[in-house]
């Protein structure tokens, strides 16, 4: 009210845009006009508006003129308004991904008064109005009021885009515009604006005299804008004499702000009486009113940036300056006081004033304000905020890193006494509870594991899962797995003797010389010159060969002759090559150049019919097909007969393709070809008509020769790897670590398995852990090894893979070689003190697949800490790092720590080119069957819809550059080319050697074409950078036309599906138009396909809706005559067969041709031919029908799909999703059962399901190849990251030779963003977490500092960055590291010497909640449990509901926004949710408010000893645009123990009452007032100085509600667990149906750790599980029941009655014993005093009475879980 802290304010909007810059957000800020009255708060809309206004004004001006040099991205623009036309342009050139903005909420405790309620509900209208409307421009809004800023992630929710779609939305949105025009006009009537102050005319004239007036060249904006206000002030109205004394100080407190150091402008507040106030207030106004319409005067700004003058305007106004100047005039020295520049500098005002106005301006006078207050001032030297003293810490290993910090040790004796008292380790309680209540310890008795219910059987169930998923996956060619049986020793490597034929054009001529030495093994010519022994040996192969060649021969010529009746010929091709792919490498060597010569013949007839036809256009796609035909036959290392030769170099001649043509030399028997190769009768028109070189860059590029740098290597048998793959395997050979990214196809997968057989052959004990971020992956993995690996182990309990998931594991985790799980698992394993001993010493490798997800808000710490923490050396794969040089840097760096060295392999270039469409459905569509799929080409091309869509033409925003991954495939590249040259000019000339005659070869091979498209980008970039280029010319001749018109159908497409006669279709209907996208995709065999769409509940709302499509269609048809023809044809077979099985038993006697059923079997094959037994004896009635299904029949048997489906109605599986299994089509997301999901993944890859609709988690790295990926709906989960992710999916090699991504349902817009967007920068977090310091000490103590404990913390201490993206300060995390110590031994979960006592297990379980646990410990310590739970046994119901409302207040936090509308108020009314959390009872809110205030006090502590010892600049330059503030502060003396000595400021102006200089606080905050004292850790966080890293997200603390949170609780939880229903959290409470598992089965885990924890340390459990690893949400628990179920029913009975789990070895604890002390008579009260704390603080109670506590709270935290699992078993069972 009394402040006018313009300074201050323009640093908070510094702060939160760095905030935002540091953490990669890409943004530009736009200014509306029509909006600028919406700056001003609510109820001071007379009062305080300009100087509102003017502080807009000046943020606006400061922003434009220095944000564009500190950060050039970041662009600031100025719109009249929304439907202004300058805005529309600007948002159809810049692509926009979402829009910040505020919602006009109210911050929490801000109730609207009557007042403010007008002046809020205008604001928030408004604010709304702008939401809706960039909303109904399919814009996404974030919420700028709910942001948090986490680690290195920004958190907020977001308001989806929508469309207008219906008349019930058009009408609500007439009635909302028209209620926000209502608005704006009630905002303009409001407005009273003072026209008493005009500026002059002619601004630019008056800036011009004020610029020749002045002499000073370092005279500023600032400056200026002041005089000129002055002036305007002094000759528009008459002044008296205070008037110009309060002018004057204006004018002094202006200049002033130049001169005074920024730390030197602490003042207090200080307050006049009445009159003068009103005077201040009038003054201040009129000034700020004036200055604001000069800083928006355009001619006036165009004279001062033609001058050149400083822009300053930031510090225009300080209105605590202002007021200690006014109480500073009265004595007469204080002029003279001033430092010289300040009082030449007034000389000079003055005098510029008095020449343009003829007035004087004085600062004496007869005003004497009179002073009321002066706060922050008891005296006028604050004291210094006392810092805190900390508890004595000592520990050996931790010592010697933290030996650079000084802090000063608390020396008090309740400290010593503290430190010496004997702290309760965690085992204290076992021995006690023993003694107290034997009763009470065998109510957690050991599981009885019975026949059916036991691990080994559960074991063997799920490992007959994974036998069966295993079966299911495929090697890189396609093919099953071969399980390799491994032993321990080198493995023996491969003979490349075969291979050295791959060789140059000219090295085949001389190999294909007769010769023995390059002739085929085994042969008499290979004989000659050998020994009569080796003779024999290769005479005798020579024989086995030809038997073994006729053999083969002879196989193929029977198949050939059924190939030769089909009359079809691209059906003949199609067979044909189904039989070529299925030969083994034996017979290939014997068949490949003459199966290749026969598909070639089949080609040849095929183009002809379309030459015949005159449609050589449509047919290019086969003479592609016959392109890598010959090429095939020219590269085969089978035998080649002059037939062949002959019949392939012909082809080539009729066709004009002789391009493809390469050395052919007759290398086999001068035998003939097996089948007649017959020419069309017209060869004349056989001729493609277009040049080699531009037919093979249009059709042929999918078949283009891949190999880069391939090269046989004896360490790789299945395939030939490039040269970044040898590379890879020659770092895992040294035991390197390595850093590999590459795009999904370009072959990673084999490195992790080279790298496990690595681990398998070098001895039984060595153990590699293969880390996946989703159990989908960790399940495809092991199943993986499964199928690759097999090894015999002489000891018990050891085996080759294990699985190991916190909701089920898969044989022996600690006993096998190769351990695939989770992040966190590993992290408990790494940390578990057990283990340190043992298992952790074993592990030789870490592989982490899909690296990037370190750079997720949720699990990426955990990454980031396993990274950190790694033993070993590791193996991180990625094919989506957008900076992947930082992340190596990074990543070398923390192995270098850990003694391994890492290397980075990038490759850039995926196996196969992804082809992208956009689609636009038909305008009806009426589907009555599939019918028969046509086509063999690749792409989608001529498709009705399907419109190709250029890479380039995405480039529409020029300032993202040129992606590096924008992939162009050869067709790419020439279109590029053609439209390049089109519109060059003199200036921009595309080089004469791009021309693709010239560079090219004329067999043109990919690496050619990486070559080519190389030099084509340089050009395109630098014409991309240049404004007056062609380049925008070039991006509209490549993009697709504006109005997409669905195509005509291809002539080969029947049309009766799609036409005028169907429903119509809305295009933005996911539902709808799912079914004719798949309808076309069938048609061209682009089946499978995935369908991704990022919304759980859509995915299975277009599966319902396809398969009612399809249900429905088949009942039509079933209608019709034919069904009816075929249904009678089935019941006469049934009569027949029937009949058949009532004939009387076969004759004793019997001719040697009859059967068992009598008669011969020719007569009974004659008959049932008659019969039409072949009709229908796989014909099932009830079945679908193939053509109104997409499932392929023929890759399952049906009593293995009757199997699945039984398998899953026992987990629960819904009808509907059943019944989408037998049409062929999936549902795939993480809120599936995991039974089902794998179900659906080993369906797809056999081929039996043809479309799956899933959600992002499917993309990251499942084993799912797909010939097309569609993303099925715009989504704001749909990021650059997820899009390359999810396209990857398609095109896999050794599937695909090209991958189909298709748009569906998303504009041509927001496909460029995604094509064109970079992938973003990984980002870390702050690892050394309070939570990790306690695990570490935990790993330390309980393995009595075990080497790899040791190794682990010293190496985790020693990285010089611990934080990914940050800057090297290790000082700094040493200083956090010491304080989070000081918490935790402030808090009594570590002794004095770094031994975790009391309740540190339990803290430790819940780590994946913090910070949450480390409030359930303040209120457990505290005893607040304890008092809560004492009837537990009489008043059971309210013990568990107030229970139930203070751990909604600590874990599954949800911020809840207030409704406003009526309608939300209404529903929320009628609902049984209570919605918005009730406070927090009295007793706890107080414990954890003094909980807040202790850990504040700490970290006030460590920034204030942390910036007094290591910060050393001058904090006066905003944190942004870093432009300087005031003058440079004086040197001062070194600070002492965190605070400034007393006398350091030097230059102060005597008579003005500065303050102290904050030492942790910023001083541009300071600049209010404010000193070292904070209210919250969000005070402490946000205005923390320059120089110091503070996160709230890693200070133990929890924002209490209702006055620390942004806003309302969600009570979702409590609710529940009062109503136990589904419905209303999803209608009331706000939260996703598909989310409400996942977040009562996170808190239901939470309430099992809390309920083991405590067994554990009260010694109610036993030690088979100290880690805690088994215990798991109730959800997961229930599909586990589902499958300990289903084990009692599949798996045969075998084995023993009784199973015992295995047990670990049990943790053995030592107690401690305290040291003799004394204490000197002068400190016994001291000592009385300390034990009477100690006791009222509820710990020094006797062990029976606190047990007898602790077992109160172990049974009502039991009981709770019990009824909330019981709620939630009842729901989802």
């Amino acid at each position: 009210m009394y402040g006018f802290q313009l300074l201050h304010a323009v640093y908070v909007v510094e702060r939160f845009l760095e905030d935002l810059i540091k953490r990669h957000c890409n943004f530009h800020i736009a200014f509306f006009e029509e909006n600028a009255e919406l700056c001003i708060p609510r109820g001071l809309r007379d009062t305080h508006r300009p100087r509102y206004l003017l502080a807009r004004t000046v943020i606006k001006r400061h922003l434009k003129i220095h944000l564009n040099s500190a950060q050039p991205g970041v662009k600031v623009n100025t719109f009249p308004s929304l439907e202004s036309s300058a805005f529309r342009k600007y948002l159809d050139l810049t692509p926009i991904h979402f829009v910040m903005a505020h919602d006009g909420a109210a911050k929490m405790g801000q109730e609207s008064s009557d007042e403010t309620s007008e002046d809020d509900n205008t604001s928030k209208i408004i604010l709304r109005g702008m939401i809706w409307w960039f909303n109904n421009h399919k814009q996404n809004v974030v919420l700028i009021n709910s942001i948090e800023f986490r680690d290195s992630k920004v958190f907020t929710m977001i308001v989806e885009g929508f469309t207008l779609r219906n008349k019930l939305f058009l009408s609500m949105a007439r009635n909302f515009e028209k209620e926000m025009a209502t608005c704006r006009e009630n905002l303009e009537k409001s407005v009273n604006v003072d026209e008493d102050f005009p500026l002059p005319n002619d601004m630019a004239t008056w800036a011009g005299k004020l610029l020749d007036v002045t002499d000073e060249e370092n005279v500023s904006e600032s400056s200026y804008v002041s005089l000129m206000a002055i002036i305007v002030m002094l000759k528009d109205i008459d002044t008296d004499e205070h008037d110009t004394s309060l002018m004057s100080v204006l004018l002094l407190h202006n200049i002033a702000t130049r001169f005074l150091p920024l730390s030197q402008r602490r003042f207090p507040l200080i307050r006049f009486d009445d009159d003068s106030e009103q005077l201040i207030e009038r003054v201040q106004t009129h000034f700020s009113f004036v200055a604001q319409r000069i800083m928006e005067n355009k001619a006036w700004n165009s004279e001062l940036e033609e001058a050149e003058v400083k822009c300053d305007i930031v510090d225009l106004v300080d209105g605590r300056l202002l007021r200690v100047i006014i109480q500073a005039i009265g004595h007469e020295a204080f002029v003279e006081g001033l430092p010289i520049a300040v009082q030449k500098e007034w000389v000079s005002h003055r005098n510029i004033i008095r020449s343009l106005t003829k007035k004087d301006l004085t600062m004496t006078g007869s005003w004497e304000p009179g002073i009321t207050s002066i706060s922050e001032s008891s005296i006028v030297s604050e004291t210094v905020p006392h810092s805190l003293a900390v508890l004595p810490f000592s520990s050996d290993i931790f010592d010697k890193h933290l030996e650079c910090i000084h802090l000063d040790t608390d020396t008090s004796v309740a400290s010593r006494l503290g430190a010496l008292k004997l702290y309760r380790e965690t085992t204290h309680w076992h021995n006690i509870g023993k003694k107290l209540n034997t009763k009470l310890l065998s109510s957690e008795p050991a599981p009885v594991y019975t026949k059916w219910r036991n691990p080994l059987r559960m074991n063997q169930f799920y490992m007959r899962e994974m036998t069966a998923y295993a079966a299911s996956l495929t090697g890189s060619k396609g093919r099953a797995l071969d399980t390799e049986t491994i032993t321990v020793g080198p493995k023996a490597l491969v003979k490349l003797v075969v291979e050295k034929k791959s060789k140059s054009k000219k090295e085949e001529v001389q190999e294909n010389k007769p010769t023995a030495a390059n002739a085929k093994k085994g042969t008499k010519k290979a004989a000659a010159g050998l020994s009569r022994k080796d003779k024999m040996i290769a005479d005798n192969k020579a024989q086995k060969g030809s038997a073994e060649s006729v053999k083969v021969f002879f196989a193929w010529a029977t198949i050939r002759k059924s190939f030769d009746l089909n009359t079809d010929d691209q059906d003949r091709y199609l067979k044909t090559m189904v039989y070529l792919n299925s030969l083994d490498a034996t017979k290939l060597a014997y068949l490949d150049g003459e199966i290749n010569t026969y598909i070639l013949h089949s080609l040849l007839n095929w183009w002809a019919t379309y030459c015949k036809a005159d449609k050589k256009s449509e047919g290019y796609h086969v003479v592609a097909l016959i392109w890598t035909t010959i090429r095939s036959i020219c590269t085969t290392k089978s035998p080649l007969n002059k037939d062949m030769i002959e019949h392939a170099t012909k082809v080539c001649n009729l066709l004009g393709i002789t391009d493809a043509l390469s050395s052919l030399t007759s290398a086999g028997p001068d035998s003939k070809l097996s089948f007649p190769f017959n020419y069309p009768i017209q060869t004349q028109n056989l001729q493609i008509g277009i040049s080699q070189t531009e037919f093979q860059l249009d059709h042929c590029g999918p078949y283009m020769d891949r190999n880069l740098d391939a090269k046989p290597d004896p360490r790789v048998s299945s395939f030939v790897p490039d040269g970044w793959q040898r590379e890879v395997l020659d770092q895992l050979d040294a035991n390197k670590s390595v850093f590999v990214v590459a795009p999904t196809s370009a072959g990673k997968t084999f490195i992790s398995f080279y790298a496990m057989e690595q681990v398998l052959r070098a001895d039984n004990d060595g153990v590699l852990v293969y880390v996946a971020p989703t159990k989908a992956l960790v399940n495809q993995i092991a199943a993986e090894v499964q199928g690759r690996f097999s090894k015999k182990y002489s000891q018990a309990g050891k085996g080759v893979w294990a699985i190991h998931t916190r909701d089920y594991r898969v044989n022996n985790s600690t006993g096998c070689q190769i351990l695939v799980t989770v992040p966190h698992i590993l992290q408990i394993m790494l940390m578990s003190p057990p283990n340190a001993r043992s298992w952790a010493t074993r592990v030789r490798r870490i592989i982490f697949d899909e690296i990037h997800s370190i750079g997720q808000a949720e699990d990426g710490i955990v990454w980031e800490q396993l990274l950190l923490l790694a033993p070993c050396p590791i193996v991180a794969l990625s094919a989506t790092v957008g900076n992947p040089e930082q992340f190596s840097e990074w990543l070398t760096e923390t192995q270098k720590a850990s003694g391994s060295d890492l290397k980075m392999i990038q490759h850039g270039t995926r196996y196969s080119d992804l082809r992208k469409y956009i689609y636009e459905p038909p305008k009806a569509f009426e589907f009555s069957g599939f019918g028969k799929s046509y086509g063999v080409g690749l792409g989608l091309d001529g498709l009705s819809g399907f419109h190709a869509y250029h890479p380039v033409a995405s480039l529409v925003d020029k300032t993202r550059g040129l992606p590096d991954d924008l992939a162009l495939e050869p067709r790419d590249c020439l279109s590029l080319w053609k439209a390049m040259i089109k519109f060059q000019r003199a200036d921009y000339k595309v080089p004469e050697s791009l021309n693709p005659s010239k560079a090219l070869p004329s067999c043109i091979r990919k690496v050619d074409i990486f070559a080519w498209e190389k030099n084509l980008k340089k050009v395109l970039l630098k014409w991309m950078n240049d404004r007056d280029s062609p380049f925008d010319k070039v991006i509209q001749e490549l993009s697709p036309p504006e109005d997409l018109v669905a195509q005509e159908s291809s002539p080969s497409v029947p049309t009766a599906s799609v036409g005028s006669t169907g429903g119509n279709i809305d295009p933005l209907d996911l539902e709808a138009t799912t079914l004719p996208l798949l309808y076309q995709l069938h048609k061209r065999r682009a089946l499978p396909a995935i369908l991704f769409n990022y919304d759980r509940k859509a995915c299975e709302e277009i599966a319902f809706t396809m398969l009612a499509q399809l249900v429905d269609a088949e009942n039509k048809w079933k209608k019709g005559p034919l069904w009816n023809k075929m249904m009678a044809g089935y019941e006469k077979y049934q009569e027949v067969k029937d009949k058949k099985s009532r004939k009387p038993a076969k004759s004793s006697k019997a001719s040697k041709d009859d059967d068992d059923e009598g008669g011969s079997k020719t007569d009974r094959m004659r008959e049932e031919s008659s019969d039409g037994v072949s009709i229908y004896e796989s014909f099932d009635p009830q079945a679908p029908l193939a053509d109104f299904s997409f499932a392929n029949p023929k890759q399952l048997p049906k009593a293995e799909l009757d199997e699945h489906i039984r398998e899953l109605r026992r987990k629960w599986i819904s009808e509907e999703l059943l019944g989408l299994l037998g049409r062929g089509i999936g549902v795939n997301h993480a809120g599936m059962n995991r039974k089902y999901r794998q179900c659906i993944e080993m369906l797809f890859r056999k081929g039996f399901l043809r479309v799956v609709i899933a959600t992002g988690t499917l993309s990251l790295g499942i084993n799912m190849p797909c010939a097309t990926v569609v993303f099925s709906g715009d989504s704001v989960f749909l990021t650059a990251l997820n899009f390359r992710q999810a396209a990857g999916r398609s095109g896999r090699r050794g599937y695909d030779l090209l991958g189909n991504v298709v748009f569906q349902g998303i504009s041509q817009t927001r496909a460029s963003r995604l094509l064109s967007s970079r992938l973003p920068e990984l980002t870390g977090h702050f690892p050394i977490t309070t939570t990790l310091v306690l695990r570490l000490f935990s790993l330390l103590n309980d393995s009595k500092k075990a080497p790899y404990a040791v190794k682990a913390i010293n190496s985790l201490l020693s990285q010089p960055r611990l934080y990914l993206g940050g800057q090297s300060f290790k000082e700094q995390v040493l200083h956090h590291l010491r304080f989070s110590i000081e918490y935790l031994r402030r808090n009594e979960l570590l002794g004095p010497r770094g031994e975790p006592v009391n309740f540190t297990s339990v803290v430790s379980h819940l780590y994946y909640t913090e910070n949450s646990s480390f409030a359930f410990h303040a209120l457990l310590r505290a005893g607040y449990f304890h008092n809560l739970c004492a009837n537990i046994d009489t008043n059971s119901d309210e013990v568990l509901q107030s229970l139930m409302l203070v751990l909604s207040h600590l874990f599954g936090r949800r911020a809840s926004r207030k409704v406003d509308g009526e309608e939300e108020a209404e529903k929320i009314k009628n609902s049984p949710s209570m919605v918005y959390l009730d406070p927090l009872p009295k007793e706890a809110d107080d414990i954890l408010r003094k909980h807040n205030e202790q850990t504040l006090e700490v970290f006030t502590t460590y920034v204030k000893t942390f910036a007094a010892q290591h910060v050393k600049n001058d904090d006066r330059y905003l944190p942004l645009t870093k432009t300087p503030v005031g003058a440079a502060t004086p040197n001062k003396p070194k600070a002492v123990n965190g605070s400034a000595v007393p006398g350091a400021q030097t230059q102060k102006v005597d008579l003005l009452p500065s303050l102290p200089t904050p030492q942790a606080r910023s001083p541009f905050v300071a600049l209010s007032g404010l000193g070292d004292k904070f209210s919250t850790i969000e005070d402490l966080c946000s205005s923390t100085r320059e120089g110091v890293f503070l996160e709230a997200a890693v200070i133990p603390h929890l924002e209490i509600h209702p006055d620390e949170t942004r806003g309302p609780l969600n009570s979702y939880l409590l609710d529940f667990f009062k109503h136990g229903s589904v419905r209303p959290l999803e209608e009331a409470n706000g939260i996703r149906k598909s989310d409400v598992w996942f977040v009562l089965n996170d808190f239901s885990l939470v309430l099992a750790t809390i309920s083991t924890s405590l067994a554990q340390y009260i010694g109610l459990g036993d030690d088979r599980d100290p880690e805690m690893l088994e215990v798991m949400g109730s959800g997961d628990a229930i599909e586990n029941d589902g499958d300990e179920k289903a084990a009692e029913v599949v798996m045969p009975e075998s084995g023993s009655n009784k199973f015992e789990a295995p047990k670990p070895p049990p943790i053995i604890r030592k107690k401690k014993v305290a040291d003799d002390w004394d204490v000197g008579e002068d400190e016994i009260a001291e000592e009385e005093a300390y034990h009477k704390a100690e006791r009222e603080a509820g710990t020094g109670g006797t062990d029976a009475e606190e047990f007898e506590q602790l077992m109160n709270v172990y049974k009502a935290f039991k009981k709770l879980k019990s009824e909330f699992d019981e709620k939630f078993k009842t729901i989802w069972a």
